[in-house]
């Protein structure tokens, strides 16, 4: 299992949970498990979201794998400028 760090608002589509857990060995599989087990994030998840694996902010990054122990953080798309 993979833990989560849910970011500010996207909370609400946890019940709140600031941390939840998740089955999945890469990027799209932390995706694609949230949308499955938290079928509020979907329209989110749907328009995009960046993901931080180990300190690395990555978007759409799919095959970027991510170990158990892996620190990984969920939080709306971080676009640059």
């Amino acid at each position: 299992m993979v833990r989560v760090l849910i970011w500010g608002s996207l909370q609400s589509a946890t019940d709140g949970q600031a941390k939840v857990e998740v089955e999945a060995k890469n990027f799209k599989q932390v995706i694609d498990a949230l949308g499955k087990d938290y079928p509020g994030l979907t329209e989110q998840l749907a328009q995009g979201v960046s993901l931080a694996i180990d300190g690395v902010i990555y978007k759409e990054s799919w095959f970027t794998p991510v170990r158990p122990d892996s620190e990984v953080v969920l939080m709306p798309l971080m676009a640059g400028g």
